[in-house]
């Protein structure tokens, strides 16, 4: 059982386990780069390393919205919604279907059970 740390381990944990890069992006610049938390907080999440990923600033913002999504085999999905409602996202739909970046240790990947969370519950399919 991985176990709950606080926001300020949370960030560096899983700054650690993705290499100081985004997870979908590559980007390494520091200051832009958020521990996500893939269930939030206050809608059953936990602080634990399985339910985050390191992504820069406006990607987490975009995942938190339901534009970007990762499929339970750690595949970026990006919805149709960011191209209809906004005219752009090539960047992402560009990677769309490939795996994202993922900390080497088995253990530490996003959970199943917390993409599917969001996959159900965030993500805007169409």
């Amino acid at each position: 059982m991985p176990q709950r740390l606080g926001q300020q381990s949370f960030k560096a944990v899983v700054l650690g386990a993705y290499g100081r890069r985004c997870a979908i992006t590559g980007n390494k610049v520091q200051p832009v780069l958020q521990a996500a938390h893939i269930r939030p907080l206050p809608l059953g999440g936990e602080h634990r390393l399985d339910n985050g990923l390191l992504l820069k600033s406006d990607v987490h913002i975009l995942f938190d919205r339901g534009y970007l999504g990762v499929d339970p085999k750690h595949r970026l999905l990006v919805s149709p919604r960011l191209r209809s409602e906004f005219g752009n996202g090539d960047q992402f739909y560009a990677k769309a279907g490939e795996q994202i970046a993922l900390p080497e240790r088995r253990d530490d990947r996003p959970r199943a059970e917390f993409l599917e969370w969001h996959l159900d519950t965030v993500y805007k399919a169409a």
